[in-house]
């Protein structure tokens, strides 16, 4: 018994040598921990280092180009800058510029959110034009004017305005002044009340103006002051009147539908106007005479369908140059039949010419024109 008594005493001994070793081991370690802890905490990445300026302007960089629209949240959207650390997130905060361009619907965010975020981004953005686009192929549910009204309070900071929509009714919403306005692009299905009229005669800036599906005499519009217009599935016949307002015009694109006989309705000079793309819905279907009916003296840019200028097409561009005076400097020709590219280049040597296959001309409303 006593032995055993011994021997416990002996390893309690050895235990607090031990014990001892270990605690000044572990002491060490801490000492370590804290220097390196100390210098972790001394050190700043580069990032954070920049006048907020310049962390500012970097963001800006992070979105895509104004006046096209991030997500409300994800990946490309400003509220993740948000979320990295609190510097970060008061920079982004106040950032006006990041909050000023606004896509909707978003089918990832309940419909009431996503108004509540609108107001929260535009209210984030104080003093900035804002750009606006929505689309409803991608909104489930009907409520078109709702989301409009969310933007209508903001209507004297809009300068950039695309909306899809299924009626022009629906475009009461945001109906009025919009003193900032630039560019408009309205793709619209045939309005559901005959009588309805919008007017956006007050948009003093208005110089871009891209309208599709709609009827163009169900919207009144500073026509004159227009400097690029482009007319996509509208009858010739609805276009002429238009056409005859837009003196200022630079740039225009006519994507026709309708019949041969709305042709003869067309009928307009367009003394500013530099580039022309002129197309018809359908390939087998070629609405001829149209391009005859223009006078553009101060055209150098044409894009034109084969099967558009009858059976002689060099001759209809030659008398069509002619009668308007024009020097083409770049040609380009859809459509083309076999061997007939080199009358062109004989009747136009001065000229840039190109040849593509039929296609309906249609830049993308949400991205180019």
């Amino acid at each position: 018994m006593l032995g055993a008594l011994a021997a416990d005493r002996s390893r309690v001994a050895d235990l607090d040598v031990e014990i001892l070793v270990l605690e000044q081991a572990l002491s060490a370690l801490r000492v370590q921990r804290t220097q390196a802890q100390d210098r972790l905490d001394a050190y700043k990445y580069p990032v954070l280092t920049f006048p907020n300026e310049i962390t500012a302007e970097i963001f800006t960089h992070f979105l895509p180009n104004y006046p096209y629209c991030p997500t409300l949240i994800g990946g490309y959207s400003p509220t993740l800058l948000t979320q990295v650390c609190r510097k970060w997130r008061e920079i982004a905060l106040q950032t006006p510029t990041l909050w000023r361009a606004i896509s909707l619907p978003d089918r990832n965010i309940p419909v009431e959110e996503q108004k509540r975020l609108s107001d929260v981004w535009l209210s984030r953005s104080p003093g900035c034009p804002i750009s606006f686009h929505y689309d409803k192929d991608l909104n489930e549910d009907s409520g078109e004017a709702e989301f409009l009204s969310t933007i209508a309070p903001y209507r004297a900071r809009l300068e950039d305005l695309v909306v899809n929509l299924d009626s022009i009714s629906q475009l009461r919403a945001i109906e009025g002044p919009l003193p900032l306005l630039h560019r408009l692009v309205l793709l619209l299905e045939e309005p559901d009340d005959p009588l309805t009229k919008v007017s956006f005669l007050e948009a003093p800036l208005l110089r871009t103006v891209l309208l599709e599906g709609i009827c163009v005499d169900d919207i009144t519009l500073p026509w004159t002051q227009l400097t690029s217009l482009a007319l996509y599935a509208i009858p010739p016949r609805r276009c002429a009147p238009v056409l005859r307002q837009t003196l200022n015009l630079v740039h225009c694109e006519l994507l026709f539908v309708g019949d041969l006989a709305d042709t003869d309705a067309l009928d307009a000079t367009l003394p500013s106007l530099q580039s022309l793309a002129l197309t018809h819905v359908r390939e087998d279907y070629p609405m001829t005479g149209f391009l005859q009916t223009l006078i553009v003296p101060a055209l150098c840019s044409l894009r034109v369908p084969e099967p558009s200028l009858g059976p002689d097409p060099t001759n209809t561009l030659q008398s069509f140059v002619s009668r308007s005076g024009c020097k083409l400097q770049e040609l380009c020709v859809m459509g083309t039949k076999p061997g007939s590219n080199a009358s062109y280049d004989t009747a136009f040597p001065s000229a840039k010419i190109s040849f593509t296959g039929w296609t309906m001309y249609h830049a993308d409303p949400w991205l180019n024109f």
